[in-house]
């Protein structure tokens, strides 16, 4: 049975969904968590909105990041874009918190809303949460606090432009407090790098690209339990490449080894790569190597027969 969705689409829905009265500013509102009711929201009910959200909760007991449970009683930040389909957790246990929502529209003309798609974290799944200290909790909680008061105070020229640097500079803390987070889940994310180079090496091998074609960013945070997004750039951290630059490159390896050891056209390699068209093939071997797949392949012959 498809599961039903509730579509909310402006800061004043959001505020009767809750039934926590008008909203103070039309685009952006501030809510205390443990000072609206959560019955409201049905555990069987998708909602859809069209709105930025930052929270910052607290739980009791464990949640789930990446493949490992971990306690994060200090608090945990989540980001959604507009457009994502939230639901109401049932096992865990939220005792206080804050969240933040923007409509698009505050930040439609302003620098912040030309570069939010940088910040690739308002794609990770829930359970790619960030994981705050008490003193970071309270750097974030002081961008929110001049935020909330900005909406309560009277709207005038200066209004816009106060509440969006402080949601840029709060965004900005977020991205230095994953980075940190980065670095500090060393172990657990070097294995998560060490599991997709297995994967990788495994597509390869199991001579499925003629069936299925190139693999995809898609395909690799699926097995791994990760959204694409946190996947790209815990492997960008980590190796300094994208996940297609390591598909790409193990892509030409595999291409190079064929190339040395058998005597198949180009055009039968592409498609052993999985390649619909040769053409393909050679314009993204000549972008990686400098040489089109026969140049290599001649010039691996001439240096064969000087040795």
């Amino acid at each position: 049975m498809e599961r039903k969705v509730v579509k909310v689409s402006t800061i004043s829905e959001l505020h009767r969904l809750y039934n926590c009265g008008a909203p103070k500013h039309p685009l952006v509102s501030v809510m205390d968590l443990m000072s609206i009711s959560h019955d409201v929201l049905d555990p069987g009910v998708g909602y859809q909105m069209d709105l930025y959200l930052v929270s910052c909760k607290r739980f009791k007991g464990q949640i789930r990041y990446g493949r490992l449970p971990y306690d994060f009683e200090e608090g945990s930040v989540m980001f959604t874009a507009p457009g994502q389909v939230l639901s109401v957790a049932q096992d865990v246990t939220m005792e206080e918190g804050w969240a933040l929502f923007f409509h698009p529209d505050l930040i439609s003309t302003t620098s912040l809303g030309r570069m939010i798609h940088q910040y690739s974290f308002f794609l990770y799944d829930l359970n790619e949460a960030l994981h705050v200290s008490e003193e970071e909790k309270a750097i974030l909680y002081d961008c929110v606090g001049k935020i909330e008061r900005e909406c309560a105070a009277r709207i005038d020229k200066h209004t816009q432009h106060l509440i969006v640097s402080n949601i840029e500079l709060l965004l900005g803390y977020c991205e230095r407090f994953y980075d940190r987070q980065f670095l500090t889940r060393e172990k657990v994310n070097h294995d998560i790098v060490q599991q997709f180079e297995f994967l990788l090496n495994e597509y390869f091998t199991r001579e499925i690209l003629q069936q299925d074609g190139l693999p995809d960013v898609k395909y690799f945070a699926s097995r791994l339990n990760l959204s694409a997004k946190y996947l790209a750039d815990l492997l960008h951290k980590f190796t300094g490449k994208s996940t297609q630059e390591h598909i790409h490159l193990r892509l030409v390896q595999q291409a190079k080894n064929l190339l040395w050891s058998t005597n198949r056209s180009i055009s039968e390699i592409s498609y052993d790569l999985g390649f619909e068209h040769a053409s393909h093939f050679s314009r993204l071997f000549k972008t990686k190597t400098g040489l089109t797949p026969g140049e290599f392949r001649n010039n691996r012959q001439e240096t064969d027969g000087i040795s």
